[in-house]
């Protein structure tokens, strides 16, 4: 662990941009990020803020090719949108670019041809899968089979999305192109592999140097250690890519975990010639401090892969930490974007405006720093309402109203302190280094809760001294409770910035705090001098009522019943039958005059259905989808010739016809206007 870094480089994962942001982005690697640098910013480090877009891999082209356009087109739509997600949601990167830009290029192809003349790579000729129809290699995730591990059909050829196996293509069990859908073959190709099984003794000294890693990231490399490294391609034959530097090469591209993690230099590159600053003091500087935000997925290729990579190239530094999160789930299910199982973060922005900290809020308090966690819209609304509303809010609004009503709206004198005082004084000075101490060792949600603390801390000060009290009898000691109050107040503002930062704005406006309060002001009781006159005072947060929580529930549930509709697949037909067989049937239309629920049955309905002959009764499952009540005086379509059928002690006289609507709910056949009972359908 490098001591007393002179400045720091923060890298987040470079997402694929095939697709928008979703709170499972945030919560594991983007949020947490955020969090560490603004707060390293407010104490007065150096520090550059990297990420982007991968633009490269085969995400990208399986995305277009289920568009229809090109993966460029793909590509640039998503930059954009990410792009502009992020900034409304501030996160507040130095520099947000992609892997599409020419420095990028340059720079991936410089650092593959410096390890190719240093002979770093083993270029070997082996066996792959080629799809025959579609005439090309087969990237891992071009080919899909059943997992030998657990079982399931659709594993990738590189990794097992059901039981998280990693995998290599040769593993599945009867594999099968998803460009075309035909069995693969083997075809000799020839790329150029990173020696890790040589290299393993030095990438074992390096993760062993960071006992202090996080259990699931050390646990994750020891694993992939223990069972030995392999060599691993750092090209492919593709058509998507940064294309390899070689003149023996054609037709074959950097593979994406080799291109993408030089993203975070090429970008450094970019945004230090914008800011006139010597990119290489953050990559090659040993002290520099280097730090990977990432979720859980991308661990072996931020703690093996990509170091393995700048230990070969010889001339940058390393990780000091990756400190990765586990997944977050979403009311009780995984958040998946292939089923639109997600809260989509441009889609919350503009339907949740100005709550922006909210989701931030709720997303740090939940953060699966240890395991993965639960983001429900209940808990989004309980934790808005009593914690930032009702604890948070609630104090500096009578903080900042009281001032108003009692002091004129300046912050009033401080007389003589009695011992609660100096006891609250005394707590306030701790609350920095405390919320510090849990941000530098990436315990945000610890940090978070600390935070609360603080407010905790004045709400239960103002309850306990009553100013609107204490002002009919003695108005030094009100202003003295006020100015204890405000500095309270104004030391949350520094606090709670790099959570909160919309909401740290608007209590600056607040206190009119036109100074920037760095960390290094945090703790102080003097922030606000006698004398300064307030802004205007406004709620820092609304409470959210059940109706937009209930929107969001029944926009996920009619998501999830599109998603199933969409996945089901049409049953086969029967066998042919002739137009005698279909003959003997006698389809009829009635009106259902009586219904009752079956005793002791879920799901039977016993139907009086008027026929236009006398009536019969008919016994129908349909009590699930409806209640007895609303069937009355509905025309059905039913099958009038089918054998009598006993039925939980009742006889059934015949079959009421149904299909499935749209919403996976049964329908009733119901015939036009005009038609009587007892006509026929033919």
């Amino acid at each position: 662990m490098l001591e007393n870094p002179q400045r720091y480089t923060v890298t987040a994962a470079l997402i694929y941009a095939n697709g928008p942001i979703h709170i499972g982005h945030l919560a594991g690697c983007y949020l947490p990020a955020d969090i560490y640098v603004r707060y390293l910013r407010s104490t007065g480090k150096d520090v550059a803020f990297i990420s982007g877009t991968d633009e490269h891999g085969v995400p990208i082209t399986i995305k277009a090719k289920k568009e229809g356009i090109t993966p460029q087109q793909v590509v640039d739509k998503y930059y954009g949108q990410i792009k502009q997600a992020f900034s409304d949601f501030g996160i507040s990167f130095d520099i947000y670019s992609r892997t599409s830009n020419p420095v990028h290029r340059e720079t991936s192809q410089d650092f593959f041809t410096n390890l190719y003349e240093k002979g770093d790579f083993d270029e070997e000729v082996t066996e792959q899968y080629f799809d025959e129809t579609a005439g090309q290699f087969l990237a891992d995730r071009y080919i899909v089979g059943t997992c030998p591990v657990c079982g399931n059909p659709n594993a990738y050829g590189d990794q097992c999305e059901r039981c998280g196996t990693a995998l290599s293509p040769t593993e599945l069990i009867d594999p099968h192109s998803t460009l075309s859908g035909a069995k693969p073959v083997m075809r000799s190709t020839k790329n150029w592999f990173l020696p890790l099984d040589r290299m393993q003794p030095k990438i074992q000294q390096y993760v062993d140097s960071h006992p202090e890693w996080k259990t699931n990231v050390l646990g994750q490399c020891r694993s992939w250690l223990q069972e030995g490294l392999k060599p691993r391609a750092m090209t492919r034959d593709l058509d998507w890519g940064i294309p390899v530097p070689l003149p023996d090469a054609d037709g074959k591209v950097l593979y994406v975990w080799f291109d993408a993690p030089i993203g975070y230099i090429s970008m450094t590159k970019e945004w230090a010639a914008e800011q006139g600053r010597d990119w290489e003091l953050y990559w090659r500087d040993d002290k520099t401090k280097l730090v990977h935000f990432i979720g859980k997925d991308n661990i072996v290729f931020h703690c093996i892969i990509f170091p393995a990579m700048l230990m070969a190239e010889g001339s940058f530094i390393t990780a000091d930490n990756v400190p990765a999160n586990e997944f977050m789930n979403l009311e009780g299910d995984k958040i998946s974007t292939s089923r639109n199982w997600a809260v989509w973060l441009h889609e919350y922005l503009e339907e949740m405006p100005g709550k922006q900290d909210v989701l931030r809020y709720v997303l740090a308090a939940n953060a699966p720093e240890t395991k993965d966690s639960e983001f429900t819209w209940k808990d989004f609304q309980t934790r808005n309402n009593a914690e930032l509303v009702g604890i948070f809010g609630n104090f500096v609004n009578r903080a900042v109203v009281l001032t108003q009503k009692f002091c004129d709206n300046r912050v009033p004198v401080r007389g003589d302190l009695t011992d609660y005082d100096r006891q609250v004084l005394d707590e306030l000075a701790l609350f920095p280094d405390r919320i510090a101490q849990s941000i530098e060792t990436y315990r945000f949600r610890e940090a978070l809760a600390h935070l609360i603390d603080l407010a905790r801390l004045g709400n239960k000060y103002l309850a306990e001294t009553e100013p609107w009290k204490a002002v009919k009898t003695d108005q030094v000691r009100t202003n003295t409770i006020l100015n204890i109050a405000l500095q309270v107040s104004a030391n949350l503002a520094i606090v709670c910035e790099p959570f909160l930062p919309f909401t740290a704005q608007k209590l600056c406006d607040q206190l009119r705090i036109t100074d920037r309060l760095d960390w290094q002001n945090a703790g102080r009781a003097d922030l606000l001098v006698a004398g300064h006159e307030l802004g205007e005072s406004a709620l820092l947060f609304a409470k959210i009522e059940d109706d937009e929580i209930n929107t969001q529930i029944q926009k996920l549930l009619n998501a999830k019943r599109m998603n199933e509709l969409e996945t089901k697949t049409v049953p086969p037909l029967r066998d042919e039958i002739t137009y005698d067989d279909f003959a003997k049937m006698d389809m009829r239309i009635g009106t259902i005059t009586e219904a009752e629920r079956v005793p002791k049955s879920d799901k039977l309905l016993k139907l009086r259905v008027d026929d236009g002959l006398g009536g019969r009764q008919i016994l129908s499952g349909i009590a699930k989808h409806f209640a007895p009540e609303e069937l009355i005086g509905k025309q059905v379509t039913f099958l009038a010739n089918l054998a009598p059928r006993k039925m939980m002690g009742h006889e059934s006289q015949g079959m009421i016809l149904m299909a499935e609507d749209r919403n996976g709910k049964l329908a009733l056949l119901q015939p036009g206007d005009g038609v009587w009972n007892g006509g026929t359908v033919s």
